[in-house]
Protein backbone atom coordinates (compact mmCIF):
# COMPACT_ATOMS: atom_id res chain seq x y z
CA UNK A 1 0.00 0.00 0.00
CA UNK A 2 1.35 3.39 -0.98
CA UNK A 3 1.80 5.87 1.85
CA UNK A 4 0.04 9.20 1.63
CA UNK A 5 1.98 12.42 1.32
CA UNK A 6 1.10 13.25 4.94
CA UNK A 7 2.69 9.96 6.06
CA UNK A 8 5.77 10.63 3.95
CA UNK A 9 6.04 14.15 5.35
CA UNK A 10 5.67 12.91 8.93
CA UNK A 11 8.44 10.38 8.37
CA UNK A 12 10.64 13.14 6.94
CA UNK A 13 9.99 15.38 9.96
CA UNK A 14 10.88 12.47 12.28
CA UNK A 15 14.11 11.82 10.34
CA UNK A 16 15.09 15.51 10.44
CA UNK A 17 14.30 15.68 14.16
CA UNK A 18 16.26 12.55 14.98
CA UNK A 19 19.23 13.64 12.85
CA UNK A 20 19.48 16.65 15.18
CA UNK A 21 19.05 14.49 18.29
CA UNK A 22 15.87 16.33 19.24
CA UNK A 23 13.00 14.79 21.15
CA UNK A 24 9.46 15.50 20.05
CA UNK A 25 9.11 17.71 23.11
CA UNK A 26 12.22 19.70 22.20
CA UNK A 27 11.00 20.20 18.63
CA UNK A 28 7.62 21.31 19.94
CA UNK A 29 9.35 23.94 22.08
CA UNK A 30 11.60 25.17 19.28
CA UNK A 31 8.73 25.30 16.78
CA UNK A 32 6.18 26.68 19.25
CA UNK A 33 3.80 23.85 18.37
CA UNK A 34 2.15 21.58 20.92
CA UNK A 35 3.76 18.22 21.66
CA UNK A 36 0.48 16.50 20.77
CA UNK A 37 0.53 18.09 17.31
CA UNK A 38 4.13 16.96 16.70
CA UNK A 39 3.05 13.46 17.77
CA UNK A 40 0.14 13.60 15.30
CA UNK A 41 2.40 14.77 12.45
CA UNK A 42 4.76 11.83 13.05
CA UNK A 43 1.96 9.38 13.89
CA UNK A 44 -0.30 6.93 12.08
CA UNK A 45 -3.01 9.44 11.11
CA UNK A 46 -1.16 12.69 10.38
CA UNK A 47 -3.25 15.80 9.79
CA UNK A 48 -3.20 18.00 6.72
CA UNK A 49 -0.72 20.71 7.61
CA UNK A 50 -1.10 24.39 6.75
CA UNK A 51 1.61 26.78 5.66
CA UNK A 52 1.88 28.43 9.10
CA UNK A 53 2.73 25.08 10.71
CA UNK A 54 5.20 24.29 7.93
CA UNK A 55 6.96 27.59 8.62
CA UNK A 56 7.08 26.84 12.36
CA UNK A 57 8.46 23.36 11.74
CA UNK A 58 11.16 24.68 9.40
CA UNK A 59 12.18 27.29 11.95
CA UNK A 60 12.07 24.78 14.81
CA UNK A 61 14.26 22.36 12.89
CA UNK A 62 16.56 25.11 11.65
CA UNK A 63 16.04 24.17 8.00
CA UNK A 64 14.74 26.00 4.96
CA UNK A 65 11.21 25.44 3.72
CA UNK A 66 12.79 23.86 0.64
CA UNK A 67 14.63 21.31 2.80
CA UNK A 68 11.52 20.62 4.85
CA UNK A 69 9.48 19.97 1.73
CA UNK A 70 12.15 17.93 -0.10
CA UNK A 71 11.23 14.32 0.61
CA UNK A 72 10.14 11.19 -1.21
Amino acid sequence: MEKTITHQFGKHVRELRRSQNLTQEELAGHAKISLKYIQKIEGKNPPNIGIAILEKLAKGLGVSMESLLSFK
